[in-house]
């Protein structure tokens, strides 16, 4: 057996069919796309959500909620995550560069610091904000937070 002898099981591969090609080929004339209308012309693309000319869902459902154009989206990280950077990295301080370096937030994104699991390491913190159980576990450990101020 050689690669130039190779070929598809009996039945696996169908001839393609080819439409629009006179009318002696049974495909010819309207090439299968029926009498006149959009859909009959070449060019033509279904707007997304196109229902027939019915009114789309998405006309039909009323629009609602809020969406507040001045939102601060805050990364959320929790102390387990400082306290586990503070020992892998050997750090004290703990600031937007070191947290981008980590991979742990984006460059452009805000972070705020929460109070899920426990801080042993005593920690100078710089963050966009903090919740008052962070902020008092990182306290009572003799660290400090300080808040970087976004505007």
């Amino acid at each position: 057996m050689e690669l130039n002898s190779l070929k598809p099981a009996q039945g696996a591969t169908k001839k393609e069919k080819r439409i629009g090609r006179g009318t002696g080929s049974g495909r010819g004339g309207t090439s299968t796309r029926g009498h006149k209308g959009a859909q009959s012309r070449s060019g033509y693309s279904r707007k997304k959500g196109f229902e027939g000319g019915q009114m789309p869902l998405q006309r039909r459902i009323p629009k609602g909620g809020f969406r507040n154009i001045n939102r601060i989206d805050y990364a959320s990280v929790n102390l387990d995550v400082l306290q586990k950077l503070a020992d892998a990295k050997g750090l004290t301080v703990i600031n937007h560069e070191t947290m981008v370096s980590n991979n742990l937030v984006g460059k452009r994104e805000y972070f705020k610091i929460l109070g899920r699991g426990v801080l042993t390491a005593k920690l100078e913190v710089h963050a966009h904000g903090f919740s008052d159980t962070a902020k008092q576990a990182i306290e009572a450990k003799g660290g400090s937070v300080q808040l970087i101020t976004i505007y």
